[in-house]
């Protein structure tokens, strides 16, 4: 049986999401992200873009100005939705972890 699609996000596309909380463009994005993650996550331009498109098509994001190649985009309440559902279930997994693991900080 398929996954069914965006069910949980991925690393890269819930630091898209998230980024797109106010508007900005694909290069602006790319550099948020790895200010915001401190280098941690990368995301190549090709999978930013390929995101950026199904996205868009689902009603997650949405193009709010095209200058040329330029596109600006900006989450959706759909795609704020999905956002907040992904961390909840993040914040769950770490919930788990500290029930089972108590709080010490892993190696």
């Amino acid at each position: 049986m398929p996954r069914e699609r965006f069910k949980t996000l991925t690393e890269q596309m819930f630091y898209i999401l998230l980024c797109l909380h106010q508007e900005r463009r694909g290069v602006e994005i790319l550099e948020m992200v790895r200010t915001l993650t401190a280098d941690r996550v990368s995301i190549g331009s090709g999978t930013l873009y390929d995101l950026l498109e199904q996205f868009t098509a689902e009603g997650m994001i949405q193009e709010v100005r095209a200058e040329g190649r330029r596109r600006s985009y900006i989450i959706t309440e759909k795609g704020r939705q999905m956002l907040d559902r992904e961390y909840r279930r993040i914040r769950s997994q770490a919930a788990d972890y500290e029930h089972l693991l108590g709080k010490e900080e892993p190696l």
